[in-house]
């Protein structure tokens, strides 16, 4: 019995992974990473602490060696505390490839900047958050009290609220 033939529901559409795949390929082997999904799930494979102050930036092979060397960029700051982890993110890594693809580790440290390849901001720290002064709160709900709509009202007393804290001086004088 011959099954029918199955209707495609994609009508003519691509997934977006399908189309870019062979481009993301063709970046990643550039830089030696023959297994792309260590640069795209790289907090998934070491960690969400380990990712925040690491970024893999190569991997190179030597003649007739086995094994490659992975190049993770960091800042000064951090990379004490990644020589101390070498262990463990190799097997991390390895990991990620089911055999031992990686034999060494080395670490590169730059400035916050980075260099144009490797720009080792990483996760920027929270802001804090900075609550408005009373006064300045209460002027900004007297400037917009005669408003009748409640989302418009509230639109102007965030307006009034950002120019007061943004033109005044922590002393309370106006710029």
């Amino acid at each position: 019995m011959k099954q029918p033939r199955r209707q495609s529901t994609t009508y003519g559409f691509s997934r977006a992974d399908t189309l870019m795949q062979s481009r993301i390929r063709r970046a990643t082997e550039g830089r030696g990473f023959a297994e792309s999904r260590l640069l795209t799930h790289w907090a998934e494979i070491v960690g969400e602490a380990t990712a925040a102050i690491a970024r893999p930036v190569e991997v190179s092979y030597k003649r007739g060696g086995m094994g490659a060397t992975l190049t993770v960029l960091t800042t000064g700051a951090n990379a004490p505390m990644l020589e101390m982890q070498k262990v463990q993110l190799l097997e991390k890594v390895n990991a990620c490839y089911g055999y031992r693809a990686i034999a060494r580790l080395r670490i590169t440290q730059t400035a916050p900047t980075g260099f144009a390849d490797g720009r080792a901001s990483f996760t920027p720290a929270p802001k804090p958050e900075r609550r408005p002064d009373p006064a300045v709160q209460a002027k900004a709900r007297d400037s917009a009290s005669g408003v009748g709509d409640d989302k418009l009202r509230h639109a102007l007393e965030a307006l009034v609220t950002n120019y007061l804290t943004k033109t005044t001086s922590p002393e309370g004088q106006t710029k």
